[in-house]
């Protein structure tokens, strides 16, 4: 199982995330104040400066949380290919305030002033991991040392490694996190039907470094020196040129998501769609049944 095509390919938003996230754990790390980022009882209900709140939501406390952080927002840029970037940038929003709520609750009924929680948005990797289990197939079974696991396993035991790493500072935001995603799943408040205005979901794919290689760049000038409908012809000559002939999908591909429920017909128009990626497949089927 893979979250699709390698790289930040059609996901802006996430490389944001995960270099915004890098780059915060790094600065306080180096100044030695990362361990003191996390959200505590005297911070929220003394002083919570903003800088604050958005280190303790993007910086984590260690290495070790660093790397599988990092690992599992990395894998799950596979929901932002499958609803936009513009609806990703709300699902952001909305897991980290909707969790930062749960752990303001969860300090006031813990009622525990010396401790801090775990720094770092895990209200974001744990609210992923509701669409994550309820969405994403199991493509792949195998057995090791006598133990039937699957493809999604390995993602699983990255964020159990996540959520344990500091006990009940690490394990209270992921709990916060899934509750956070289960608000999203039912369409808390109608959140699944906010968009961002145009312009701002613009603003990620301008920071997105470009993936093109110089041949191309160097075409699109030349494209934009032609008159608008000549360059919009020349432009779908482009893609339709660069793009490689996909083989039919595979018959078992189409079985399993038939096997899901979904007709053989969609099954196969989704596969094309999904240039045979299964998992990209079933998140197709699966958004065009909600939207009815």
């Amino acid at each position: 199982m893979h979250g699709g095509p390698s790289g930040f390919n059609n996901a802006p938003v996430t490389r944001t995330v995960v270099i915004a996230s890098g780059i915060l754990t790094v600065i306080f790390g180096i100044r030695s104040r990362s361990i003191r980022l996390g959200l505590s009882y005297q911070e929220i209900f003394k002083h919570l400066r903003l800088w604050r709140f958005v280190a303790s939501e993007f910086a984590f406390s260690s290495t070790p949380e660093l790397m599988f952080g990092l690992y599992l927002l990395y894998y799950f840029r596979v929901f932002e290919r499958q609803i936009g970037s513009n609806k990703y940038s709300v699902f952001i929003l909305f897991s980290v305030l909707a969790s930062f709520l749960f752990e303001v609750l969860a300090l006031v009924l813990l009622k525990d002033s010396t401790s801090s929680l775990a720094s770092g948005p895990y209200g974001l990797i744990f609210a992923s991991f509701v669409p994550f289990y309820l969405d994403i197939p199991v493509s792949s079974r195998f057995r090791i040392f006598g133990i039937n696991i699957s493809d999604k396993s390995f993602i699983y035991l990255a964020g159990l490694q996540l959520l344990l790493s500091s006990w009940k500072r690490s394990l209270v935001p992921g709990l916060c996190g899934i509750l956070a995603g289960v608000l999203y799943r039912v369409n808390a408040f109608k959140i699944r039907r906010v968009k961002f205005p145009e312009f701002i979901s613009s603003f990620f794919a301008r920071l997105a470094w470009s993936s093109g290689s110089s041949s191309r760049t160097s075409q699109r000038k030349c494209i934009q020196n032609l008159p608008s409908a000549a360059a919009r012809r020349v432009e779908r000559n482009y893609q339709a040129a660069a793009r490689p002939a996909m083989p039919d999908p595979p018959e078992s591909s189409i079985a399993t998501l038939v096997s899901m429920g979904f007709d053989s017909n969609a099954a196969r128009q989704a596969l094309l769609r999904a240039r045979n990626d299964i998992n990209v497949a079933t998140n197709i089927l699966l958004e065009s049944h909600q939207s009815y």
